[in-house]
């Protein structure tokens, strides 16, 4: 399988290189030259299997430049029991009711489903390393709107052979997020608060990435940068797995029969979590219809239905930090795809969003998303209000990016009546919003005067559920990483921390 950019300025690269890469020179996207088809009983053959051979049957079509020993030994390493809060399944389904089901994608090692790649990226870019006779140290740099920073900097610390460097929103994340970051322990490892929001700290890794003057300085001295975002590849393609697998435990728990249609629903920010689920689509998985869930910052849910991409609005901070993002990078994957990779309209779209903050896609193209795509947002108030409700009629307690997924699912269920089967991808364990989810569930007074590491227990003894491992004490931990910075001042930070 050969690997091209979005932007048309490399082609014919192996999955090893695109992996290594991050991102294309071009500023542009890896995307696979061609979608490939999996048949119904290659699905049934799923069944049976374990998460971690479902994974590597997926992953051997992608990466195709590794063996097959090579894959089951990333995998293997990636996903533990022990990692996964000792559920053998990694991914568990929970049934809310006899139409919805909830896809736990948290049980990993920092609570969110950053994990369920970013267990498995670090053991691809290394073999990637080897595979392609890299003699220069890797720099992951990382922006995070909160989850995928520790996941990073946990999945890579003290890697040898890396070096990783996460910019996340000062005032962006949630205390527990900002904790993991800054308490994060590793020789290899650096975190960084930037001024502004999370739009800011992507925008200046990315011209980071493509400021060919300090990558040539870089490789002078050792160095090559690669990325830990879903803009990776390697990051994405993982995510694919979790669809496939959720299909097959429906099927093996008789809730469904082979070939049925299922609806998903995600919680959206960065686009990558629901851009997997239309890869699964494209490759033969079921789906009847994509739901892409948004927060106030619902630049999406105005995309899907208008075709205009308009990120000149206000920036909300919300309760749901994950999903706050107006600059969706993985959308251009999808552009390229449905475009037939037409990378030219893309780079010229891309370049629009880039000088004036605005794109409109043509009527073919967005007939095809509206297809394909449903959407909505969710207000605070309504985030609040579903977590509470979901909590008194089932006793399940989600946190407040799932919440944005059910309440859109609500929505969609009352605009068109679809009844079919649904899955929610649930994205963070509540214990990381946990002020939010108390609030929401038990009232105002429960939360008052207490810090988010004090709701820890409030949340664990009223809602019957155990403090993940990682969470416990985090507020006791040494802060390690204290450093803050503009936008402007992303890249001397790289060159101070590299020595250049």
């Amino acid at each position: 399988m050969f690997y091209e950019s979005t932007r048309g300025g490399l082609k014919s690269v192996l999955s090893a290189e695109a992996i290594k890469m991050g991102i294309a020179p071009d500023g542009g996207l890896f995307v696979p030259e061609h979608i490939v088809k999996l048949n119904m009983d290659q699905i049934n053959k799923l069944v049976d299997m374990s998460y971690q051979e479902r994974a590597v049957e997926i992953l051997k079509h992608y990466l195709d430049d590794y063996t097959i020993d090579e894959l089951t030994e990333c995998v293997n390493e990636a996903y533990t029991t022990s990692k996964f809060g000792g559920f053998s399944s990694i991914t568990p389904l929970v049934n809310l009711n006899e139409n919805v089901s909830i896809l736990e994608l948290w049980h990993g090692p920092t609570c969110a489903f950053k994990d369920m790649a970013l267990q498995i990226l670090p053991h691809l870019l290394v073999k990637a390393v080897g595979k392609t006779g890299e003699k220069c140290n890797i720099v992951i740099l990382v922006a995070t709107s909160g989850d995928t920073g520790k996941a990073a900097l946990e999945g890579f610390k003290d890697v040898e052979g890396t070096q990783v460097m996460v910019f996340f929103p000062s005032n962006g994340v949630s205390e527990v997020q900002r904790l993991q970051m800054i308490t994060q322990e590793g020789k290899n490892v650096y975190s960084i608060a930037v001024e502004g929001n999370f739009d800011d700290a992507q925008s200046g890794v990315k011209t980071i990435f493509t400021d060919a003057a300090l990558q040539q300085e870089m490789e002078k001295n050792g160095y090559k940068f690669s990325s830990a975002n879903s803009i990776n590849w390697g990051r994405l393609v993982p995510q694919i797995v979790y669809y496939f697998s959720a299909y097959a435990d429906l099927i093996k728990d008789g809730q469904i029969q082979l070939g049925d249609k299922i609806n998903i629903v995600v919680p959206t920010g960065n686009f990558g979590n629901i851009l997997a689920a239309y890869y699964a689509l494209e490759m033969g998985l079921p789906i009847n219809k994509l739901i892409c869930a948004s927060n106030e910052n619902n630049v999406l849910t105005d995309f899907i239905y208008t075709g205009v991409y308009d990120r000149n609005r206000a920036f909300k901070k919300t309760m749901s930090p994950s999903m706050d993002i107006l600059i969706s990078s993985n959308l251009e994957r999808l552009l390229y795809e449905i475009t037939g990779h037409d990378a030219n309209t893309v780079s010229d779209w891309m370049n629009k969003l880039k000088t004036s903050g605005v794109y409109t896609i043509d009527d073919e193209v967005k007939k095809k998303i509206s297809k394909l795509l449903w959407a909505g947002f969710t207000s605070e108030s309504e985030t609040l209000k579903t977590i509470e409700s979901i909590y008194k009629e089932y006793r399940y307690v989600v946190d407040t990016h799932t919440a944005v997924g059910i309440d859109v699912y609500d929505k969609y269920v009352i605009s068109t009546g679809d009844m079919t089967k649904t899955v929610v991808a649930s994205t963070a364990s509540p214990f990381k919003f946990n002020e939010s989810v108390v609030k929401a569930i038990w009232g105002s007074e429960a939360v008052k005067g207490k810090s988010e590491f004090e709701l820890l227990a409030v949340l664990a003894k009223e809602g019957n559920l155990s403090i993940p491992e990682s969470l416990k004490d985090l507020d006791k931990k040494d802060v390690l990483h204290s450093e803050l910075c503009s936008k402007s001042e992303m890249k001397e930070k790289v060159e101070k921390i590299l020595g250049l």
